[in-house]
């Protein structure tokens, strides 16, 4: 049980007892109740079992809009080889991307993929060796981070960022804690790991990759670019977006299949969200160009006391690149901006 009640009751006791001692009326001044403070994520770590996906929170700009996370080393425990690195057999790791993104959901392709020969070749390493990669936007421009496998010998990629090869050149290189970044927050910056709230959008386990974003997305991105007045009015003529509460924040999680949103706790709106996804879960085309809702997603269920709705993945490669493409209609803004009607011209 609390102190903090029997501590007010003394203290204001103690100032009615001095106000009698000294002949006058007795003052009610209640002693000053001390903020509980907000929880945040923990520095980074290299050495901790922390999961990627909360870790690297903590090195991300507060001014992020939108931060993405993929944990490589949690995709391939997935697929049953949680120790591959670049020193396993070529058939080995060509296996594992080609299983990858059909089975996980990857919301980044791995960024030194694509030039994994060469810097094996001359630097003794690929992207085998990094554990996890984080990608934001921040109003300075795009910045990522890689983390290296803690036993990798960081003198060899100190080397490539040196020779400027697959796409390393002035990243900053921090050998202690095996990172590799641009934009990365500096010392005493503020971060997202210190988000007001945030503790409440991370995911309870590791996950393969999560999505986070600051404020909501417009009903128009998630329509998207071929959607028209129709498509718009046809969403709205349905649900009242008006009475959405305001997002500060959210995220979208992928643990083992299943697919979470976290929204912030008691959400009042959650089950009205969740009908507009359901709404919109049969829609192809305008929705998203190619796919919709209803290739990357299953098995809606919704909880409004955690503000959280999830569901099974049903495509992981459909999956990632709905997220990727900001069709996310349980995150709807409650404002809408109204369509220019077709012109004909």
């Amino acid at each position: 049980m609390s102190r903090l009640p029997t501590l007010t009751r003394l203290a204001s006791a103690a100032v009615l007892l001095g106000a009698a001692a000294c002949g006058g009326e007795p003052e009610l001044r209640p002693a000053p109740v001390v903020p509980t403070p907000e929880p945040t994520i923990a520095a980074y770590d290299a050495k901790t079992a922390q999961p990627a996906a909360e870790a690297a929170l903590s090195l991300v700009p507060a001014d992020a809009a939108v931060v993405t996370v993929t944990d490589f080393d949690e995709s391939r425990a997935q697929l049953g080889v949680p120790d591959l690195t670049s020193d396993d057999l070529m058939t080995d790791r060509s296996a594992y991307w080609e299983q990858a993104p059909r089975t996980t959901v990857l919301l980044a392709g791995g960024m030194l993929r694509e030039d994994s020969s060469e810097l094996w070749l001359d630097h003794g390493f690929t992207q085998d060796d990094v554990d996890w990669e984080a990608r934001f936007t921040t109003p300075e421009g795009a910045g990522w981070i890689l983390g290296f496998r803690p036993d990798l010998d960081m003198a060899r990629v100190a080397g490539a960022v040196k020779a400027g090869v697959a796409g390393l050149g002035g990243a900053e290189v921090d050998r202690k804690r095996h990172l590799v970044s641009v934009g990365m927050a500096e010392a005493g910056e503020d971060t997202w790991g210190e988000r007001p709230g945030i503790s409440e959008l991370v995911p309870d386990a590791a996950a393969e990759s999560a999505y986070y974003r600051a404020g909501c997305v417009p009903l128009g991105d998630v329509l998207g670019p071929d959607a028209g007045v129709e498509d718009q009015d046809a969403v709205l003529a349905a649900h009242d977006v008006a009475h959405f509460g305001g997002l500060e924040a959210f995220s979208i999680s992928f643990v083992d299949g299943k697919a979470t949103a976290r929204l912030g706790l008691d959400r009042t709106d959650v089950f009205a969200r969740a009908a507009l996804v359901k709404s919109m879960s049969s829609t192809t085309g305008p929705m998203s160009g190619s796919i919709g809702w209803a290739d990357g997603f299953t098995r809606q269920v919704s909880d409004p006391s955690t503000g959280r709705i999830g569901w099974d993945v049903a495509d992981p490669a459909a999956a990632a690149t709905l997220v990727l493409t900001d069709v996310l209609p349980f995150a709807v803004c409650p404002e809408v901006t109204p369509m220019e009607e077709p012109t004909g011209l």
